[in-house]
């Protein structure tokens, strides 16, 4: 036989919502920290995104990508010229990574000439 009877099903206890104080332990708690006051800052002015870059360690591109950081001081019109202006200059950095000469081919083992005269 079965338990389940047609109706509704009882609501839970207070103490099925209860988590289990063990659980509480992994979970990292921020400490109270007040809120930061609001600058006057108006948000169509410009704003640096502060974004952290990891160098690739080619200085070309490096130098390429330190470039958007100018973005962050114009308004967002102006934004388009500087990454247009970067994407170009990696553009021309992948360009030239394919017309550097390779290694030289090897040599081919002299093949005998047949005089058939």
């Amino acid at each position: 036989m079965s338990d389940w009877t047609p109706g509704r099903e009882p609501e839970p206890t207070e103490a099925e919502y209860e988590i289990p104080a063990e659980a509480d332990a992994d979970v990292p708690v921020a400490p109270d920290v007040p809120p930061a006051p609001e600058a006057d800052v108006d948000p169509s002015e410009p704003a640096p995104l502060e974004v952290v870059r990891t160098p690739t360690g080619d200085a070309e591109v490096d130098a390429r990508l330190d470039r958007l950081a100018d973005a962050d001081h114009l308004a967002t019109d102006g934004h388009i010229e500087v990454y247009e202006d970067v994407h170009q200059g990696l553009r021309d950095a992948l360009t030239a990574l394919d017309a550097r000469p390779g290694p030289p081919a090897p040599a081919g083992a002299p093949h005998p000439s047949y005089d058939r005269s």
